[in-house]
């Protein structure tokens, strides 16, 4: 198309008037009407192509103007197509009186409708309009609320659906800041004090050399938190580069298992595993053996002297599912969509050392690999279950 001449809508509307033409030359067999149908509407289709692209592109006013100048378009050809035709033809008293009549009448119907329809359109872009321009002011308590199946009703809940998203986002953003803040502020008002009192010199060596302790403790967990956080971020953004390989599961589990052990006598928890006959996955090794370790140090945690963690490898179709489950109290309904989740700590949680990025870490790094992970139904404790797809025969990878 031309930018000054609209070449292909004028093209439309010379081969619509001819193809009007043929069809009377073709069932009338008759020369002389063709030629004067096409001098009817060859102008009148030229000079409607011509508004029609005049509207499209200036876009005068607002979408109402535009339907109701296309409509008086519209209109317009309709009265004069009869006219010419009525006055070249001519056409008797009756017949132009019935052709006007017929003209006036369907045109009135379909301009009603029209109208109708438009008119429910524009309202339902205005409450779309209203919804954003509310949600750009910072609200997110608006809804569209558009009923039916059209492309307008499904933009309608596109819109709400994203409107709900940014509310949930914001929401885990406030709680996450919340908590950062939290974890962080515990460890630099102790720092600040210990040294405070190092620095007063109110303390005499042994003293100061257990305050110089304490604040190594404080800067490890510092450290600690700022790496998960890094961790974590990196993870979601599909930022990290890991060697993946044909891992034994059964191997993976129990060296995990054996490593943590220690853990568990000094708790006087019971460690078992069930790992034998287990096929293989493809993985990052240390990043799994981090997955089984968050894992197995939440349920020691969790369980009380003399109770138990049970560490389970089984095959499934397509892969290899992994689950540990403990003897301790277990995590109430409520919390259990929310415990992967970065630093939620529930109930049972509050009292154990961390800042309750472990599940969320090991979530994304489970999802890294293709899997998946959750918590099954327990009749007491918790069973927290993950799968890995089964190894294929492409060695090697990068994730």
């Amino acid at each position: 198309m031309g930018r000054g001449v609209p070449l292909r809508a004028l093209a439309f509307a010379v081969a619509l008037s001819l193809v009007v033409a043929g069809v009377v030359l073709v069932h009338f067999d008759d020369r002389h009407g063709a030629w004067v149908t096409l001098q009817i509407v060859a102008p009148l289709s030229v000079l409607t192509v011509l508004a029609g692209e005049w509207i499209a592109r200036a876009r005068p006013g607002g979408l109402r103007r535009q339907f109701v100048l296309v409509a008086g378009l519209g209109a317009v050809q309709l009265a004069a197509g009869v006219a010419l035709f009525v006055w070249l033809m001519f056409a008797s008293s009756h017949d132009a009186l019935m052709t006007v009549l017929l003209a006036v009448y369907a045109g009135s119907l379909a301009l009603w409708v029209a109208r109708r329809l438009g008119s429910q359109a524009l309202d339902e872009l205005d409450a779309v309009r209203a919804t954003l321009a509310a949600v750009g002011e910072g609200r997110r308590d608006v809804r569209v609320g558009l009923a039916g199946d059209d492309e307008l009703a499904r933009l309608g809940r596109q819109v709400d659906d994203t409107i709900a998203r940014l509310d949930r986002e914001e929401r885990a953003r406030r709680e996450l800041f919340a908590a950062v803040s939290h974890d962080l502020r515990t460890p630099i008002t102790s720092l600040g004090l210990l040294a405070t009192a190092i620095d007063d010199s109110i303390v005499d060596e042994s003293t100061r050399r257990e305050y110089a302790a304490r604040m190594n403790t404080h800067v490890k967990q510092l450290a600690a938190l700022i790496d998960d956080l890094f961790d974590l971020t990196r993870l979601h953004a599909q930022e990290l580069e890991w060697t993946m390989e044909r891992l034994p599961v059964d191997e993976l589990v129990r060296d995990a298992v054996e490593a943590m052990r220690p853990t568990a006598d000094d708790r006087s928890v019971v460690m078992l595993a069930t790992v034998d006959g287990v096929g293989a996955s493809h993985g990052n090794r240390e990043q799994l053996r981090r997955v089984l370790f968050n894992l197995i140090q939440n349920a020691i945690h969790h369980t009380p002297p003399d109770g138990s963690v049970t560490v389970l490898a089984t095959d499934v179709e397509g892969g290899v599912e992994i689950e540990v489950a403990d003897t301790g109290t277990g995590i109430s309904s409520e919390q259990r969509d929310r415990v992967f989740e970065p630093f939620f700590r529930g109930d049972a949680a509050r009292q154990s050392p961390g800042a309750g990025l472990g599940l969320a870490i090991s979530r994304a790094i489970v999802e890294a690999h293709g899997g998946a992970i959750w918590l099954e139904e327990a009749s007491a404790g918790t069973r927290v279950r993950f799968r890995l797809p089964a190894a294929s025969l492409s060695g090697t990878r990068q994730a």
